[in-house]
Protein backbone atom coordinates (compact mmCIF):
# COMPACT_ATOMS: atom_id res chain seq x y z
CA UNK A 1 0.00 0.00 0.00
CA UNK A 2 1.08 3.55 -0.75
CA UNK A 3 -0.93 5.38 1.88
CA UNK A 4 0.88 8.55 2.97
CA UNK A 5 3.06 8.68 -0.15
CA UNK A 6 3.16 11.75 -2.39
CA UNK A 7 3.93 10.82 -6.00
CA UNK A 8 4.65 13.06 -8.99
CA UNK A 9 3.69 11.61 -12.38
CA UNK A 10 4.64 13.50 -15.53
CA UNK A 11 2.60 13.19 -18.71
CA UNK A 12 -0.44 12.13 -16.67
CA UNK A 13 -3.25 13.45 -18.86
CA UNK A 14 -3.60 10.24 -20.88
CA UNK A 15 -2.16 6.85 -21.77
CA UNK A 16 0.50 5.33 -19.58
CA UNK A 17 0.78 8.38 -17.32
CA UNK A 18 -2.94 8.39 -16.58
CA UNK A 19 -2.86 4.65 -15.88
CA UNK A 20 0.04 5.12 -13.46
CA UNK A 21 -1.76 7.93 -11.62
CA UNK A 22 -4.89 5.81 -11.28
CA UNK A 23 -2.93 2.76 -10.11
CA UNK A 24 -0.94 4.50 -7.38
CA UNK A 25 -4.00 6.42 -6.17
CA UNK A 26 -5.85 3.11 -5.85
CA UNK A 27 -3.19 2.07 -3.35
CA UNK A 28 -3.60 5.24 -1.31
CA UNK A 29 -1.06 7.65 -2.76
CA UNK A 30 -1.64 11.37 -3.17
CA UNK A 31 -0.67 12.30 -6.72
CA UNK A 32 0.71 15.39 -8.42
CA UNK A 33 -0.32 15.05 -12.07
CA UNK A 34 1.70 16.94 -14.65
CA UNK A 35 0.20 17.83 -17.99
CA UNK A 36 1.44 19.87 -20.94
CA UNK A 37 -1.69 21.18 -22.65
CA UNK A 38 -4.84 19.25 -21.87
CA UNK A 39 -6.17 20.35 -18.51
CA UNK A 40 -9.62 18.96 -19.25
CA UNK A 41 -8.32 15.43 -19.82
CA UNK A 42 -6.23 15.65 -16.66
CA UNK A 43 -9.32 16.65 -14.70
CA UNK A 44 -11.06 13.59 -16.12
CA UNK A 45 -8.19 11.39 -14.99
CA UNK A 46 -8.46 12.78 -11.47
CA UNK A 47 -12.18 12.03 -11.39
CA UNK A 48 -11.33 8.40 -12.24
CA UNK A 49 -8.90 8.18 -9.30
CA UNK A 50 -9.51 7.18 -5.70
CA UNK A 51 -10.02 10.21 -3.45
CA UNK A 52 -10.05 12.73 -6.31
CA UNK A 53 -10.08 15.79 -4.04
CA UNK A 54 -6.65 14.92 -2.64
CA UNK A 55 -4.77 15.11 -5.95
CA UNK A 56 -3.33 18.18 -7.70
CA UNK A 57 -2.55 19.21 -11.29
CA UNK A 58 0.53 21.06 -12.54
CA UNK A 59 1.06 22.43 -16.05
CA UNK A 60 4.46 22.67 -17.72
CA UNK A 61 5.81 22.54 -21.25
CA UNK A 62 8.74 20.20 -20.71
CA UNK A 63 10.04 20.86 -24.21
CA UNK A 64 11.26 24.18 -22.80
CA UNK A 65 14.63 24.15 -21.02
CA UNK A 66 14.26 24.78 -17.30
CA UNK A 67 10.49 24.19 -17.24
CA UNK A 68 10.80 20.96 -15.27
CA UNK A 69 12.60 22.62 -12.36
CA UNK A 70 10.14 25.52 -12.30
CA UNK A 71 7.31 22.99 -12.04
CA UNK A 72 9.17 21.08 -9.32
CA UNK A 73 9.15 24.17 -7.11
CA UNK A 74 5.41 24.57 -7.69
CA UNK A 75 4.82 20.92 -6.79
CA UNK A 76 6.77 21.21 -3.54
CA UNK A 77 5.00 24.43 -2.61
CA UNK A 78 1.64 22.64 -2.92
CA UNK A 79 2.51 19.10 -1.82
CA UNK A 80 5.29 19.98 0.68
CA UNK A 81 7.15 16.74 0.06
CA UNK A 82 7.48 14.15 -2.70
CA UNK A 83 8.33 10.50 -2.09
CA UNK A 84 8.37 9.19 -5.66
CA UNK A 85 9.01 10.83 -9.03
CA UNK A 86 7.74 8.97 -12.10
CA UNK A 87 9.15 10.41 -15.32
CA UNK A 88 6.68 9.37 -17.99
CA UNK A 89 6.27 12.45 -20.21
CA UNK A 90 7.58 11.93 -23.72
CA UNK A 91 6.69 11.69 -27.37
CA UNK A 92 8.06 10.67 -30.75
CA UNK A 93 8.80 12.96 -33.65
CA UNK A 94 9.68 11.76 -37.14
CA UNK A 95 12.96 12.67 -38.85
CA UNK A 96 15.12 10.36 -40.93
CA UNK A 97 18.58 10.98 -42.31
CA UNK A 98 17.06 12.44 -45.49
CA UNK A 99 15.43 15.29 -43.51
CA UNK A 100 16.77 18.80 -44.08
CA UNK A 101 19.28 20.17 -41.59
CA UNK A 102 16.76 22.30 -39.72
CA UNK A 103 14.23 19.51 -39.23
CA UNK A 104 16.95 17.03 -38.23
CA UNK A 105 18.45 19.40 -35.67
CA UNK A 106 15.11 20.52 -34.24
CA UNK A 107 13.86 16.94 -33.94
CA UNK A 108 16.94 15.75 -32.09
CA UNK A 109 16.90 18.79 -29.81
CA UNK A 110 13.20 18.57 -28.97
CA UNK A 111 13.27 14.81 -28.49
CA UNK A 112 16.24 14.86 -26.16
CA UNK A 113 14.86 17.82 -24.21
CA UNK A 114 11.46 16.27 -23.58
CA UNK A 115 12.38 12.60 -23.24
CA UNK A 116 15.71 12.89 -21.44
CA UNK A 117 16.83 16.34 -20.27
CA UNK A 118 13.56 17.27 -18.55
CA UNK A 119 13.56 13.88 -16.84
CA UNK A 120 17.18 14.39 -15.76
CA UNK A 121 16.30 17.81 -14.35
CA UNK A 122 13.51 16.29 -12.26
CA UNK A 123 15.82 13.48 -11.14
CA UNK A 124 18.34 16.05 -9.96
CA UNK A 125 15.69 18.06 -8.12
CA UNK A 126 14.29 14.90 -6.56
CA UNK A 127 17.70 13.64 -5.41
CA UNK A 128 18.47 16.96 -3.73
CA UNK A 129 15.04 16.93 -2.09
CA UNK A 130 15.44 13.34 -0.89
CA UNK A 131 18.85 14.20 0.53
CA UNK A 132 17.57 17.30 2.33
CA UNK A 133 14.94 15.33 4.22
CA UNK A 134 17.38 12.46 4.88
CA UNK A 135 14.76 9.77 4.41
CA UNK A 136 15.44 8.66 0.86
CA UNK A 137 12.98 8.37 -1.99
CA UNK A 138 12.66 6.77 -5.37
CA UNK A 139 12.63 7.56 -9.05
CA UNK A 140 10.89 5.52 -11.75
CA UNK A 141 11.74 6.34 -15.35
CA UNK A 142 9.44 5.16 -18.14
CA UNK A 143 11.87 4.39 -20.95
CA UNK A 144 11.20 2.12 -23.92
CA UNK A 145 12.11 -1.14 -25.56
CA UNK A 146 13.80 1.12 -28.12
CA UNK A 147 16.36 2.11 -25.50
CA UNK A 148 17.66 -1.47 -25.56
CA UNK A 149 17.32 -2.56 -29.15
CA UNK A 150 17.17 0.72 -31.08
CA UNK A 151 14.30 1.87 -33.30
CA UNK A 152 13.54 2.47 -36.95
CA UNK A 153 15.54 4.92 -39.09
CA UNK A 154 13.00 7.71 -38.55
CA UNK A 155 13.16 7.37 -34.77
CA UNK A 156 16.86 7.11 -33.93
CA UNK A 157 16.59 10.24 -31.79
CA UNK A 158 13.85 8.62 -29.70
CA UNK A 159 15.88 5.44 -29.16
CA UNK A 160 18.92 7.52 -28.19
CA UNK A 161 16.90 9.50 -25.66
CA UNK A 162 15.42 6.37 -24.08
CA UNK A 163 18.82 4.68 -24.01
CA UNK A 164 20.09 7.74 -22.17
CA UNK A 165 17.22 7.44 -19.71
CA UNK A 166 18.25 3.86 -18.94
CA UNK A 167 21.84 4.91 -18.31
CA UNK A 168 20.58 7.78 -16.13
CA UNK A 169 18.52 5.35 -14.05
CA UNK A 170 21.42 2.97 -13.50
CA UNK A 171 23.75 5.82 -12.57
CA UNK A 172 21.32 7.13 -9.96
CA UNK A 173 20.85 3.66 -8.50
CA UNK A 174 24.60 3.08 -8.23
CA UNK A 175 25.43 6.56 -7.01
CA UNK A 176 22.80 7.14 -4.34
CA UNK A 177 21.76 3.74 -2.97
CA UNK A 178 23.62 4.33 0.30
CA UNK A 179 21.33 7.31 0.89
CA UNK A 180 18.25 5.12 0.32
CA UNK A 181 17.55 6.83 -3.00
CA UNK A 182 16.31 4.10 -5.33
CA UNK A 183 15.88 4.17 -9.09
CA UNK A 184 14.06 1.88 -11.51
CA UNK A 185 13.14 1.89 -15.19
CA UNK A 186 10.24 0.38 -17.09
CA UNK A 187 10.64 -0.36 -20.80
CA UNK A 188 7.32 -0.81 -22.57
CA UNK A 189 7.02 -2.04 -26.11
CA UNK A 190 4.00 -1.07 -28.20
CA UNK A 191 1.25 -0.05 -25.79
CA UNK A 192 -2.37 0.80 -26.57
CA UNK A 193 -2.04 4.61 -26.38
CA UNK A 194 -2.72 7.58 -28.66
CA UNK A 195 0.98 7.65 -29.56
CA UNK A 196 0.94 3.99 -30.56
CA UNK A 197 -2.26 4.52 -32.55
CA UNK A 198 -0.50 7.07 -34.72
CA UNK A 199 2.33 4.63 -35.39
CA UNK A 200 -0.12 1.79 -36.04
CA UNK A 201 -1.87 3.94 -38.61
CA UNK A 202 1.46 4.29 -40.42
CA UNK A 203 2.64 0.68 -40.06
CA UNK A 204 -0.61 -1.23 -39.97
CA UNK A 205 -1.69 -3.35 -37.00
CA UNK A 206 -0.50 -6.63 -38.50
CA UNK A 207 3.01 -5.30 -39.10
CA UNK A 208 3.21 -3.73 -35.64
CA UNK A 209 2.17 -6.93 -33.86
CA UNK A 210 4.01 -9.37 -36.11
CA UNK A 211 7.10 -9.36 -33.91
CA UNK A 212 5.18 -9.55 -30.61
CA UNK A 213 4.89 -13.22 -29.57
CA UNK A 214 1.83 -12.45 -27.46
CA UNK A 215 0.19 -11.11 -30.61
CA UNK A 216 -1.26 -7.89 -29.20
CA UNK A 217 -0.29 -4.58 -27.66
CA UNK A 218 0.23 -4.03 -23.95
CA UNK A 219 -2.45 -2.10 -22.10
CA UNK A 220 -1.55 1.10 -20.20
CA UNK A 221 -2.91 -0.50 -17.04
CA UNK A 222 -0.12 -3.11 -17.16
CA UNK A 223 2.46 -0.33 -17.02
CA UNK A 224 0.47 1.43 -14.31
CA UNK A 225 0.40 -1.60 -12.05
CA UNK A 226 4.11 -2.25 -12.66
CA UNK A 227 4.93 1.31 -11.62
CA UNK A 228 2.77 0.99 -8.50
CA UNK A 229 4.64 -2.19 -7.57
CA UNK A 230 7.97 -0.34 -7.89
CA UNK A 231 6.63 2.36 -5.55
CA UNK A 232 6.09 -0.21 -2.82
CA UNK A 233 8.39 -1.06 0.08
CA UNK A 234 9.07 -4.63 -1.09
CA UNK A 235 11.47 -3.83 -3.96
CA UNK A 236 14.38 -2.10 -2.23
CA UNK A 237 17.02 -4.50 -3.54
CA UNK A 238 15.69 -4.19 -7.06
CA UNK A 239 17.15 -0.69 -7.32
CA UNK A 240 18.83 -0.24 -10.68
CA UNK A 241 16.56 -2.80 -12.35
CA UNK A 242 14.74 -2.37 -15.63
CA UNK A 243 11.37 -4.07 -16.02
CA UNK A 244 10.47 -5.05 -19.61
CA UNK A 245 6.81 -4.96 -20.60
CA UNK A 246 6.85 -5.82 -24.29
CA UNK A 247 5.12 -9.15 -24.88
CA UNK A 248 8.51 -10.87 -25.39
CA UNK A 249 9.19 -8.76 -28.50
CA UNK A 250 12.60 -8.00 -27.02
CA UNK A 251 14.04 -10.44 -24.51
CA UNK A 252 17.32 -9.68 -22.73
Amino acid sequence: MLSGKNILVTGASRGIGAAIAIAVAKQGARVALHYANNREKTEQVIQAMENPDSHRMFQADLTQPGAASVMWKEVLAEMHTIDVVINNAGTQYTAGVEADDELWSDTWGNTLQLNLVAAADLCRDAINHFRSRQSGGRIINIASRAGHRGDGPDYMHYAAAKGGMLALTKSIARGFAKENILAFAITPGFTETDLATNILNEMGHEEATREIPLGDLAQPEEIGETAAFLCSDVVRHMTGATIDVNGASYVR
